[in-house]
């Protein structure tokens, strides 16, 4: 039974990495080096290669794009797929969360994010794509 005829989104895994700090709850985000948004803070993530998990895809693009590896359970926070979200065409996320103590390893930037920071959840930048939505359901679900 094929399924030619049927279309495809482009698939993608993104992960809110909440770090307890002193001075209050950060996010991990990462400056893009691509187009689009190119210069614009985003989450960590990107497409899923094939036959690969959701959350695989989120780990590896998590290590990929910031040094950063983690091996505990990842929640799922939501499947994002409206229309607009993404300028390249018809994209869905798996979006994830995971929370993580003050003392994480350095990040830095890599593959195709030129920089990543952690910033105070209460002083986000604007994010790309549909980010802050995904944030903002992220941090409902943690409490």
């Amino acid at each position: 039974m094929g399924d030619e005829g049927y279309p495809k989104p482009a698939m993608s895994g993104d992960t809110v990495v909440i770090r307890d700090a002193v001075s209050g709850p950060e996010v991990l985000l990462i400056r893009r080096g691509r187009e689009p948004f190119a210069g614009a803070w985003a989450l960590p993530g990107g497409f899923i290669e094939p036959f690969e998990r959701p959350e695989d895809a989120a780990r590896r693009e998590l290590a990929e794009e910031t040094g950063l590896v983690l091996t505990q359970l990842f929640a799922l926070v939501g499947v994002y797929g409206e229309r607009g979200r993404d300028p390249r065409g018809w994209t869905v996320s798996a979006a994830y969360v995971v929370r993580v103590d003050g003392d994480t390893p350095p990040v830095s930037g890599g593959d195709d994010a030129e920089e990543a920071r952690w910033f105070r959840v209460d002083a986000l930048p604007d994010l790309a794509f549909d980010h802050a939505a995904i944030v903002a359901d992220a941090l409902v679900l943690l409490g």
